[in-house]
């Protein structure tokens, strides 16, 4: 009867991952995570989200028009290309063939800026659920409660936006994920087998026959091999790591110290074992080394197949990223140019932005981790070879490391997610401290304990702020921040589509992030391409152009489209090459665009608001709740000549409800992105003339 209870205890155990509300509630998450990708996110988290990766596959691969950035240079690449083309050159072959047959027999092209965003965010996304099966793993593994941490993986805004989003970083995180799988299976699969093998030695010693030592002395010969578990296939994640981005290095550092540690302080594992793991693990990293050598050299032609054919090969032939990579960042000159932050950003500011109150928990539990170090309590530290000592090394060493570089971005920390959620996901439902905490009795200290840090206080709180945090960070970042360049992308997709073959399209740009080409779907001006029908080949001429100015004064933005205009105006005249001329900014800077224009007395320009896509917010031009509403500048409401005109919407301030729900209607239109098209008016006689005393050229009315 004790042992069917037993099977049942066993049976309801096994059950209930199925029935546990943690459990369900990660699936959801799960599924969510996949939908986001289809949804899509318009949300542009970061330029390097596109630029490092989808602008470049996409561009190599459907010989579209795109920009290859400053870090893809033939003269000194610093990017590794060839996990990009496991991970989505080679689907993307797939999704040629496939594309080619649905067109072919249902007359429907499926190779448009959609299919350009979502596919390879679709493969990141597939990539991102090897997280959530090694912190499973490991949790099984550790007897860990696996409900709670995978709940908290899935919600996590991390995993919403940056697993959804084609970013290195994202990559970086699986690849450390996988390693702290496979380092924490290799210490616990060490320490069960080192004590059986001490246990036997012990049993062997002890034994009065000859008969019982034998079989002790087999049953020790039987147990499986240790010390060089994992150990290719480990080196391997480590050089694919680094090459994907070196900052690898500061991360597997760690993880792989514990996994050559594993087992010290026994007789079976001693220094010898040590350092012959140490050297075997070097060799195992040779082949992946050369591998990623030799495709990186091919790709960016140092290595060509007629050398190879011809055997005139020699160093000089192959490109080593990382280290290009690790120079040009040991220049402060050339790394200000990103961008300088103070040491402490990632401490104090990207810790709690990317983890919440988990970031906050980590701190500070590091931070009572070293009083006790400091205090000689060496007893209440975790032990080196533990499961928490390898994750509390795989979160504090990195960002230490981190810490010292003076270009920190939020980004950079995303692969602590693993050890921060196996470490401290469970106060989310315990709270900050399930037992008092204090040496001293003291009654402000009981009153914070009872109040604040015991689980009754804190659990609920704890979990709500973590919901809402995650909830509103994923709404921010993957639907509002920058939300309408890629709707912008799509827009001139379709007008590159209907304009004539002799009109060229040329696209301002200021305060917000670079336009992805490869989204507008135009075929390449660089590269030769292949006429099926007729079979000859032939090249574009470039007929769209793209003016990015940053966060460029409106005054000084405006002068640039007046030179654009002019040398458009001459080519018109001499050959014949019509034009359209656009400007893409926010809606919130609709009253400096109003006020420039004024400034200027441009009133040779003939101007129309032609779409706003929302919601857009850039931080470089963030609403103001005070500002006119935008169709204030719309020239359908201008009068005569002038840049004056009234706004049907707009009344005179007054503190009633009318006025207060218009400037709310304000506020609200300024998250958009505004596109605007210029012409010239043809009433008059055109003339080059000069701005002031400015030397450029521009366009003026006589």
């Amino acid at each position: 009867m004790k042992f069917i209870n037993n099977i049942n205890n066993v049976w309801r155990k096994k059950q209930r991952p199925s029935t546990d509300e943690n459990w369900s509630t990660y699936l959801f998450f799960a599924v969510l995570r996949m939908v986001l990708v289809f949804i899509p996110q318009l949300g542009y988290v970061h330029p390097d989200e596109h630029f490092q990766s989808v602008e470049i596959i996409n561009g190599d691969h459907f010989q579209l028009e795109h920009v290859r950035t400053w870090e893809f240079n033939n003269t000194m690449p610093m990017r590794s290309m060839t996990l990009q083309f496991l991970l989505l050159r080679i689907p993307c072959s797939v999704l040629e063939v496939a594309a080619y047959y649905i067109k072919y027999y249902f007359s429907k092209d499926i190779l448009w800026s959609y299919t350009f965003l979502v596919f390879p965010r679709l493969i990141y996304c597939i990539v991102s659920y090897l997280n959530d099966w090694s912190l499973y793993k490991v949790c099984r593994l550790y007897g860990l409660k696996y409900e709670i941490r995978l709940l908290t993986m899935g919600s996590s805004w991390v995993m919403l936006v940056f697993g959804t989003h084609t970013f290195s970083n994202t990559i970086e995180m699986t690849l450390c994920s996988l390693l702290l799988y496979f380092v924490a299976e290799c210490m616990i699969t060490t320490n069960t087998l080192v004590y059986k093998k001490e246990f036997l030695e012990e049993k062997y010693d002890k034994a009065s026959s000859i008969g019982e030592r034998v079989k002790i002395w087999k049953l020790k010969n039987s147990l499986p091999s240790h010390n060089f578990n994992r150990l290719f296939i480990m080196a391997s994640l480590c050089v694919a790591g680094v090459f994907n981005r070196p900052t690898f290095f500061l991360f597997g550092a760690p993880m792989v110290f514990f996994w050559l540690l594993r087992g010290m302080g026994s007789k079976a594992v001693t220094f010898v074992h040590f350092h012959l793991r140490m050297l075997l693990f070097c060799l195992s990293a040779i082949p992946a080394i050369v591998f990623f050598i030799i495709c990186d050299s091919l790709y960016y032609r140092y290595l060509t197949a007629g050398e190879i054919h011809m055997m005139n090969v020699d160093i000089n032939n192959f490109i080593f990223t990382p280290w290009n990579f690790i120079k040009y960042n040991l220049d402060s000159k050339k790394t200000a140019q990103h961008g300088l932050h103070p040491r402490y950003i990632h401490l104090l500011i990207n810790m709690p932005l990317l983890y919440g109150i988990l970031g906050v928990i980590a701190l500070a539990t590091f931070a009572q981790l070293m009083i006790r170090f400091f205090r000689g309590e060496y007893q209440a530290l975790p032990r080196v070879q533990s499961i928490v000592g390898l994750m509390s090394a795989s979160v504090f060493v990195p960002l230490f490391f981190l810490s010292l570089i003076n270009h920190q971005e939020p980004r950079f920390l995303i692969p602590l997610s693993f050890p921060i959620i196996i470490l401290h996901a469970p106060k989310l439902m315990t709270g900050f401290c399930i037992q008092y905490p204090f040496r001293s009795e003291h009654r402000l200290l009981k009153w914070f304990y009872h109040n604040i840090l015991c689980t009754k206080a804190s659990s609920k709180q704890i979990l709500r702020f973590w919901y809402i945090a995650n909830i509103l960070l994923t709404v921010f970042f993957g639907f509002i921040h920058q939300a309408g360049v890629f709707p912008l992308a799509q827009h001139f997709e379709q007008v590159a589509k209907m304009k004539p073959v002799n009109q060229h399209l040329h696209l301002i740009t200021s305060h917000m992030y670079s336009l992805p080409l490869t989204f507008i779907n135009l075929p390449s001006s660089q590269q030769m391409h292949f006429n099926r029908q007729t079979g000859q080949r032939y090249k574009r001429l470039k007929d769209f152009y793209v003016y990015e100015y940053g966060n460029l004064n409106l005054g000084q933005l405006l002068e640039k489209l007046i030179l654009i205009t002019s040398h458009c105006e001459v080519k018109k005249e001499t050959k014949k090459i019509h034009y359209r001329t656009f400007l893409a900014i926010p809606t919130s800077l609709s009253d400096d665009l109003n006020y420039a224009l004024s400034q200027m007395n441009a009133t040779f320009f003939q101007y129309n608001l032609k779409r706003i896509f929302y919601p857009h917010l850039s931080t470089e031009a963030f609403p103001n709740a005070f500002a006119r509403h935008p169709c204030k500048i719309d020239p359908p409401h201008w009068t005569n000549e002038s840049l004056e005109g009234i706004c049907f919407i707009e009344q005179n301030p007054g503190l009633n409800f009318a006025y207060i729900m218009q400037q709310f209607s304000s506020f609200v239109h300024q998250f958009g992105l505004a596109l605007y098209e210029f012409k010239l008016k043809r009433s008059n006689n055109v003339k080059l003339g000069k701005l002031g005393n400015n030397e450029k050229c521009y366009v003026q009315i006589k």
